[in-house]
């Protein structure tokens, strides 16, 4: 039973773990998918929350050591990776640099996530882990989507774009279910369901849509409060 109280901490640390890896097979420009390392770090980024929550096991600790997994695997790699797609898309050398604007708010994001206690029901800004899948996953778009986005101008509006909603104080919707029944969670199951349709129509080409659906719900759901 002692050991098995580190199981949230040790779920933390393999979403950090993801992070790392994620970050070695972006600067070897390895042929495996960025954006499958995010994945993986997200689901122990909520299974450790999850674990913690079952054992009661709760602690400061745990909750830093989770911001700290998160600054690489959610906030770090995506940067990097933004970095890396801007300078292959423009030869000015220093315009690639703004990507790390993602990292800077995505830290600011995470450290105010820790001191407010008014993100229970719902975020305030975009979390990372959204934010990191929509950008790792952007070249999952093909044909003259892909070529669009490619662009420097528009990696770069992304960026900015992106990093202003991360630490912006808009409410983003939350999936914090107190139970799960349709009146309550009317918004979420529509959603999910939406997105279920969207993936198996695109497949992976889908999930940076369906972060922008994920936005967009959770303004629609804001406006209709």
């Amino acid at each position: 039973m002692k050991l098995i109280k580190h199981l949230p901490n040790a779920l933390t640390c393999g979403n950090l773990l993801c992070g790392c890896f994620g970050v070695v097979f972006c600067l070897e420009n390895r042929t495996v998918p960025i954006a499958y390392f995010v994945w993986a770090a997200g689901v122990f980024d909520f299974f450790d929350g999850f674990a913690a929550r079952w054992l009661k096991v709760t602690s400061p600790i745990g909750k830093e050591l989770d911001s700290l997994a998160d600054m690489v695997s959610f906030g770090l790699l995506p940067a990097l990776m933004m970095y890396k797609m801007i300078a292959t898309s423009s030869p000015n050398g220093y315009l690639p640099f703004l990507a790390f604007f993602i990292a800077v708010c995505s830290a600011l994001r995470l450290a105010i996530f820790n001191v407010d206690e008014t993100q229970t029901n719902s975020f305030k800004g975009l979390n990372t882990p959204s934010n990191a899948i929509f950008i790792t996953a952007l070249p999952f778009i093909s044909g003259d989507a892909g070529l669009f986005v490619q662009q420097s101008w528009v990696l770069v509006s992304i960026t900015i774009v992106f990093s202003l909603l991360l630490v912006s104080r808009i409410d983003i919707m939350a999936f914090k279910f107190k139970d799960f029944s349709w009146q309550h969670n009317k918004l979420r199951f529509t959603f999910l369901a939406c997105a279920v349709l969207v993936l198996l129509a695109l497949g992976q080409a889908a999930v940076p849509l369906i972060i922008l659906m994920y936005i967009a719900f959770s303004l629609v759901g804001k406006v209709g409060q």
